[in-house]
């Protein structure tokens, strides 16, 4: 009975992995890049390169926000509403956003509005394209079910391979390269066993992320068809309610001098309410946002940092205070403490926050990244290890057209594998030939990923496999080797300059881009190798 068991759990194993496998390797390669996608953006957007960043002194910050809001009011009076994006510790232009898609940058140091090369003008989803298709593959409704599809199965082969792996821990230590199936099995198991634990976190938390949209019947029974926006109202509203507020501001504190609605969105109101708000989060400012901007009901929005490593708390690490505009008060103070009350809706925030990496700091995300990376190679190394094993033996499972489908495997291994490591360094390449002014420019490089990822298909299934798998691997690892000569011819930034500037986040992506271009051309070599007699 027991092996009449493992044999069930094996073929269950091999099926459930293989056709969800090929998706399953997309998913975790972006999810994986999506961890640093700030960085990427950053790169993407090709801002000027800062030199010698300082934080600027509280007198050069009010010259900013003044020169903010004069911006603002002259051009987007009545917006509804105004963002003001200040510069990280990387530097970088002071950001306005509002209303309607009007941006304009303004130089963090004297206000001064900048303009062409200057400006981020360079329209991009930057690396907010890998989170969007690691979620729902930029295919909306579908997208999100095709994803929940793919994690399931992944959870039953996790399962499977647990049970069906006798000597899973023990085959842990033991690689026995140049074996052919024998170490394809072994780099499969290693894998598996070393990214397990957070294997099992990663895909757990990621279907819990989604619940409303998997389970919607629940929700839908109590706040009816479309409560979903009513549902999470509620769930702020409760986290509002239970958040401490300073001593100091406990109770209805105001301005030394009152204003009227109209002049208190002016630069002299809102240079009070930052450092106001730095104090009570215990951080620096990052963002403000002004709601209804000169109008009855104005809520000014203080926040920190997205990712706090100071948090001392897993979920909500991004502090806030809102004022209210017209005469000063605190409203609401969002500052994440161990002493905070915890309830139930505290759970999948939690759940959020393991999934999306939103504590631990940049130690963390890198934990993360190469957790994506082994869980990537382990997926890869299962549907080689299927057609290395279906080569020596086939079970001839579908018949005459059994050699037909197994090439069809193939050629989808190849896509999956290599073909969407091209893709993504190819999401790079249209970033920097586009022209900055291309309408939509944003849309058309998501397109070129997938135009690019639908290429390496056809490519795979016109060539032989053996060749297909050389051909790819040795373009992705070309261009990813020449990004950075890339960058620098079309924008003038490079490396070093970002070096030079402690940007180490826009040259992250590049060292990364380099390593990935190594170890992608160091694969190419060996499977030419093993072809080439």
């Amino acid at each position: 009975m027991k092996d009449g068991f493992r044999q069930q759990m094996a073929w269950l194993h091999t099926w459930c992995g293989l056709t969800a496998g090929w998706l399953l390797c997309a998913i975790f390669l972006t999810g994986t890049l999506a961890v640093f996608r700030q960085p990427i953006t950053q790169w993407m957007e090709a801002r000027p390169v800062v030199r010698h960043v300082q934080t600027p002194a509280a007198g050069d910050r009010a010259v900013v926000l003044r020169a903010a809001v004069a911006h603002l009011a002259a051009h987007a009076g009545k917006a509804r509403f105004w963002r003001i994006e200040l510069p990280d510790e990387h530097g970088g232009p002071v950001l306005l956003v509002w209303q309607g898609g009007g941006q304009a940058a303004l130089d963090a140091g004297t206000g001064a509005p900048l303009a062409g090369a200057q400006a981020t003008s360079r329209k991009t989803e930057g690396g907010r394209h890998f989170m969007s298709f690691h979620y729902m593959l930029q295919a909306d409704t579908v997208g999100y079910w095709l994803v929940g599809w793919a994690s399931m199965c992944m959870l039953v082969a996790l399962v499977s391979g647990v049970v069906v792996h006798r000597r899973i821990f023990q085959d842990f230590f033991t690689f026995r390269p140049g074996k052919g199936q024998r170490s394809w099995l072994d780099a499969h198991n290693v894998t598996a066993v070393l990214a397990l634990p957070f294997l099992f976190m990663i895909v757990y938390t990621g279907l819990a992320f989604f619940y409303t949209s998997y389970m919607p019947w629940p929700l839908q029974a109590v706040y009816g068809h479309d409560g979903y926006p009513r549902y999470q109202s509620e769930l702020d509203g409760k986290a509002a309610a239970r958040t401490p507020r300073s001593a100091a501001d406990s109770g209805p504190a105001r301005m030394q001098n009152p204003a009227p609605l109209v002049a208190s969105v002016t630069s002299v109101a809102l240079v009070q309410f930052v450092p106001r708000a730095e104090a009570l989060m215990d951080r620096p400012a990052r963002r403000v946002l002004v709601e209804q901007p000169g109008r009855p009901g104005m809520v000014v929005r203080v926040f920190g940092p997205a990712d706090d490593a100071r948090a001392q708390t897993i979920a909500n690490t991004q502090s806030s205070v809102a004022f209210d505009g017209a005469t000063g008060a605190v409203m609401e103070v969002n500052t994440p403490r161990m002493d905070a009350p915890t309830t139930s809706a505290d759970v999948h925030e939690v759940l959020k926050a393991l999934h999306l990496a939103r504590f631990g700091g940049w130690p963390m995300k890198w934990l993360y990244f190469v957790g994506g990376l082994m869980g990537t190679a382990m997926m890869a190394t299962g549907t080689i290890l299927f057609c290395v094993k279906r080569r020596k033996k086939s079970a001839q499972e579908f018949g005459r057209a059994t050699a037909g489908v197994y090439r069809v495997v193939e050629a989808l291994n190849v896509a999956s594998i290599a073909g969407i490591a091209l893709a993504c360094i190819a999401y790079f390449y249209a970033n920097r030939v586009m022209p900055a002014e291309l309408p939509g420019r944003a849309l058309w490089e998501i397109r070129a990923f997938l135009w690019v990822w639908l290429a390496t298909l056809l490519h795979a299934l016109a060539r032989p496999p053996a060749r297909a798998w050389i051909e790819q691997l040795a373009a992705a690892a070309a261009l990813c080797l020449l990004l950075p000569l890339l960058n620098w011819l079309t924008t003038g930034q490079q490396l070093v300059g970002y070096a030079l500037a402690g940007d180490w986040q826009r040259a992250g992506v590049e060292l990364v881009a380099l390593a990935f271009g190594v170890a992608l051309a160091v694969m190419a070599r060996r499977v030419s190798a093993q072809v080439t007699p």
